[in-house]
């Protein structure tokens, strides 16, 4: 599925324009629109042009699930609005909010016109119709949770809209924007997309990350039984732990393995690269050379000593999620790192890159000890601590530390939060577990979070086209 992004890339933008940058919403009337969903192929490759948005956001992702939260920190100045997002400051009009609310409504916005345009084609002609609907529901699903954890409330559209009626749309709770669009979507997905691929469809979402993400839907709404029930089932399907950790991260191998359950997918070499590799790297060229990564690096995303600090002795995770002070090149010589770059990095996304921001490491939206995580979470708050424990023990064992027993209810819970902030640093989840869970004003007071934070400011341009502030207001705290 790699291979075939940049060539569908082509198609869709001649499918999606916009006459302003609202929310990347393409006008009913267009006439090479209609044209081009004909076949199944063509709402093949029309689906897959959702994903060309995704792949934007989510070499930016970090900086919303980690640096946000306390075990990322942005330590060289040279980039404002990474400090800003690190130290509770930034502004409306910072283009990452701008770029963000974007990509997610390209998203949204191609999801819809395909669904409006597929619901009379002719199952003879379109084979996989259903597939392609779940396809794009599923994807449309992921632009509004991550749109609702960012922002709160924002426009619910669900069918494509006219430029001048766009510019009337208010936002909507994000109660709203889950009961109506996350949650029947994420069902209509899993009721109908395939367990699994083969060719180059793998990296399609499967029934397995509709359920997985559900499931992480339920437990962000409190919804435990739900929670419970949803992840049981991803549970069932086959998923299991890779036994070596390190593997994960090994990017010479296949990544679609018994662990991965939903990537955003990158590939080096036909324009389809990331920029996470890179920019996790300090600027400092013999650190890159032991690693092979070529192009500017970022000192982006350093990992604090607290959270070294916070993994037992053999915990096999540690040296992976942060490396500190310099590494051992091939030669056995300690590179050491210079007093002007980050002095911590982390080794999950490292990999050779030919040329900079080219990388092939996939971002790994969710993988199954995520799952085993969540569900160990649900079970212990609907009450079956000793069966949580069970599921929390099988991330441990994995990370070779020890495991749990006969802890009570309140215990197991700030183990199993714990246990979610070892293994998945990096990764986009401490922020939102932080919040979800009513803990990130007591974790992040000290870092300059006010109350209101829990949500990021609306991106500025976005109140400048409505300017109608009873329409469209800004989050409370921002204006």
């Amino acid at each position: 599925m790699k291979k075939i992004y940049f060539t569908c890339a082509i198609a869709l933008s001649m499918m999606v324009s916009c006459k302003k940058d609202f929310i990347g919403l393409t006008p009913i009337s267009t006439v090479t629109v209609d044209v081009l969903y004909k076949t199944d192929k063509d709402f093949q490759d029309a689906v897959i042009g959702c994903y060309t948005p995704l792949q934007a956001q989510y070499n930016n992702f970090w900086v919303f699930g980690d640096l946000r939260a306390d075990d990322s920190r942005h330590e060289v100045l040279a980039n404002l609005s990474r400090v800003a997002v690190d130290v509770f400051t930034l502004n409306n009009d910072d283009p990452l909010l701008r770029d963000t609310w974007r990509n997610y409504y390209q998203v949204i916005s191609r999801a819809n016109e395909i669904l409006s345009k597929i619901e009379p084609a002719d199952v003879a002609v379109v084979k996989n119709k259903e597939r392609h609907k779940a396809e794009a529901k599923f994807l449309r699903a992921l632009a509004y949770f991550d749109l609702v954890r960012i922002f709160g409330d924002v426009p619910l559209l669900t069918s494509p809209v006219s430029v001048d009626d766009s510019y009337k749309t208010g936002r909507q709770k994000a109660e709203q924007v889950y009961s109506e669009v996350i949650i029947p979507d994420l069902t209509a997905a899993e009721n109908n997309l395939p367990a699994t691929y083969s060719g180059t469809d793998v990296g399609r979402p499967t029934k397995g990350a509709a359920k997985a993400l559900l499931g992480k839907v339920y437990l962000t709404r409190k919804d435990f039984p739900k929670a419970e029930a949803k992840l049981q089932e991803v549970t069932t399907m086959g998923y299991d732990l890779l036994p070596n950790y390190k593997e994960l991260f090994d990017y010479s191998k296949n990544e679609h393995h018994k662990e991965y359950i939903f990537d955003i997918e990158y590939e080096e070499g036909i324009g389809e690269g990331n920029g996470i590799t890179n920019a996790f790297l300090p600027q400092f060229t013999p650190i890159a050379d032991v690693f092979g990564v070529k192009g500017t690096l970022g000192d982006n995303n350093a990992p604090p000593p607290h959270l070294f600090n916070l993994f037992e002795p053999g915990d096999v995770r540690r040296d992976i999620t942060v490396v500190q002070g310099g590494v051992v090149d091939k030669n056995g010589n300690f590179v050491k790192l210079p007093a002007q770059t980050q002095q911590s990095f982390t080794l999950k996304y490292i990999t050779p890159v030919p040329s900079g921001g080219d990388s092939k490491a996939n971002w790994k939206v969710i993988r199954y000890a995520d799952v085993l995580l969540m569900y160990a979470e649900a079970l212990n708050e609907n009450g079956k601590t000793d069966a949580a424990i069970t599921n929390l023990n099988k991330v441990r064992s994995r990370a070779k530390v020890g495991t749990y027993s006969g802890l009570s209810q309140a215990e197991t819970r700030e183990k199993i939060y714990l246990e979610r902030r070892l293994e998945l640093s990096s990764e986009g989840q401490r922020w939102f577990d932080l919040v979800r869970t009513g803990r990130a004003l007591a974790v992040m007071a000290p870092y300059g979070m006010k109350p209101y934070m829990t949500v990021f400011p609306v991106p500025l341009n976005q109140l400048q086209i409505i300017n109608d502030r009873s329409v469209f207001p800004q989050n409370p705290g921002y204006e």
